[in-house]
């Protein structure tokens, strides 16, 4: 390996490249260029700050914030300290995060807004190691003692550049790639999140082997809008950018992404596949070539692959984008992972699979057809969870708890999760996530839960979207001043909806159709706990608070 750790990449990177734009963001309606010199010099900056306040090496910092300029600094910042980003995600509750915290044992946090401050605040009493609270934005009143802004904090890293040199220099050359860069929490579909420990080898390993064979290089120009305090963006984007030396555009928000998308003109884009069905909802015409012609027009004229990851990418989908003459790319991975482990090229994409392992990254499917992997790219372990982490690393290999399969040249497909199995009364198994990916592919279906774990038929709840909903519903003569809730009670919806699910799960047993559905008038969110950062259903959360519609489903 070229580089000794990422605080070597960066530094390096911005040797090689000082004057060009590392990063580009809007504000005020305009974009601003960062040059990798000024990158690294905030970077040494906020390490020179934290050091000068008495961090010591190894300490964890979290950070709180939302995607925006600020987060890539202080990342930077706290690894170039020889410290241990802990991020938490932003829509979090003050429950959620203070537990993450309280966990990871920070002694310092950096947030973003005034309202994310305030999630912190609410749960001080749940962090007495936090020793001092950067916040990002001006403040909106009067901060507590222990909180400063990030501009003061920055100033006091200027000012100490000096004297801390030599030591931020001693913390880089004393750094190993076997030492902790981040503690990132699990989504968890199940339980309380699990903190686990990825050292700057297994990232900077993974963002180098992502480099080879898909064409991101120091002409690359990389929109980015997934979390990066979810490791898909954080790797895929944040780290692989600095590897190729590109330049990473930061999109404003989700809602404006569209536009983004147009101003900037990327060469390589990534996304989750819910974000792609939207943008398929959004052209669809009858005029097939007009529809394709609308497609390319969203993603631009630079464009070389788009990047789907986080969830299954519904195969009706990809085969649409591929026949507009765009290279959509699924690949797969975990948290624990760092996360990639298998993708497909922009040479050698095979539809319906998540590719081949990416160069140093082992695959092998057991006896049960559980996904195992090695290599460089997986986990330390479990953050104070040395049962968890037994439990995962086995053998020298991690246990994903995926189901899947390996064709003869290598490419994986992803058929469950190992643990959501469903056994019917009848002893039938049944792998709920497969037949929910066939429900949503119906462009009437926006999300799709399925039950039936030790009754004798399998049920759903369906989310429907709307809009195409109502269009549909003029076609079956029904008023266009329904309300929702009649709407989806209403015998000819409830037809239509039979006959659309019945077809989705044509090709699929006896025992794996869907016998019963509810139509619901919200989607499941993160909000309420329904899902994880990544968008997977938490099938438990999900059945209890729905319990009576499910069980109505079986009396």
């Amino acid at each position: 390996m070229a580089y000794a750790h990422l605080v070597d990449l960066h530094a390096r990177q911005a040797l090689r490249f000082g004057p060009r734009a590392a990063l580009r963001w809007k504000q005020h309606g305009l974009y601003h260029d960062l040059s990798w010199e000024n990158y690294r010099r905030y970077a040494l900056a906020g390490a020179a700050s934290l050091v000068a306040r008495g961090l010591p090496p190894g300490a964890h910092v979290g950070l709180l914030s939302e995607n925006r300029l600020e987060w890539l600094l202080a990342d930077m910042a706290i690894l170039t300290a020889g410290c241990v980003n802990v991020p938490a995600h932003a829509p979090l509750s003050a429950r959620q995060i203070g537990f993450q915290f309280a966990h990871a044992e920070v002694s310092w946090i950096f947030v973003s807004t005034s309202s994310q401050l305030q999630k912190v605040l609410a749960v001080r009493d749940r962090l007495p190691a936090v020793r001092r609270i950067v916040l990002f934005d001006e403040p909106s009143a009067q901060l507590p003692d222990d909180v400063e802004t990030w501009p003061s904090f920055l100033r006091l890293g200027y000012a100490a550049l000096a004297q801390q040199a030599i030591e931020l220099h001693r913390r880089a050359t004393r750094l190993q790639l076997d030492d902790l860069a981040t503690i990132m929490y699990t989504s968890g579909t199940t339980g309380e999140p699990k903190g686990v420990m990825l050292t700057h080898g297994n990232l900077l390993s993974n963002a180098l082997s992502m480099l080879e064979g898909i064409g991101v290089d120091d002409e690359s120009i990389i929109l980015s809008w997934l979390p990066y305090s979810h490791i898909y963006g954080r790797l895929v984007d944040h780290y692989v950018s600095i590897a190729a030396g590109a330049t990473l555009c930061l999109a404003e928000s989700q809602e404006t992404l569209l536009v983004n998308l147009r101003e900037i003109q990327p060469t390589q884009f990534s996304a989750v596949p819910r974000f792609y069905e939207k943008v398929l909802s959004a052209v669809h015409c009858e005029d097939t070539q007009e529809m394709y012609r609308r497609l390319r027009r969203v993603f631009g004229t630079r464009i070389r692959w788009l990047n789907s990851g986080g969830a299954p990418l519904p195969i009706h989908v990809a085969r649409i984008y591929h026949d507009a003459g765009l290279k959509l790319l699924q690949g797969y991975g975990l948290t624990e992972t760092s996360p990639v482990i298998s993708f497909n090229r922009p040479d050698s994409n095979k539809i319906g699979t998540v590719g081949q392992a990416v160069p140093g990254v082992e695959i092998r499917i057991a006896e049960d057809g559980e996904i195992l992997t090695r290599g460089p790219h997986v986990m330390k372990g479990y953050w104070k969870n040395p049962a968890a982490t037994a439990e995962a690393l086995r053998d020298g290999w991690l246990h994903t708890g995926d189901l899947g399969s390996l064709d003869p040249d290598g490419y994986l497909t992803i058929t469950g999760r190992k643990k959501e199995i469903l056994v019917l009364s009848n002893g039938k198994k049944v792998v709920p996530a497969d037949i929910e990916g066939r429900l949503t592919g119906d462009p009437l279906i926006e999300q799709a839960a399925v039950f039936g774990e030790g009754k004798s038929y399998l049920t759903a709840l369906i989310v429907p979207r709307l809009d195409r909903l109502r269009q549909e519903a003029q076609s079956l003569d029904l008023p266009a001043s329904l309300p929702d809730a009649d709407l989806l009670e209403h015998p000819r919806i409830h037809d239509l909806f039979a006959r659309r699910i019945a077809q989705a799960l044509q090709d699929l047993s006896q025992w794996e159709q869907v016998r019963k559905f509810r139509l619901l008038p919200r989607p499941f969110t993160l909000e309420a706990d329904e899902m994880t950062v990544s968008l997977k259903l938490r099938r438990q959360v999900i059945y209890d608070h729905f319990r009576e519609d499910i069980e109505r489903l079986y009396t």
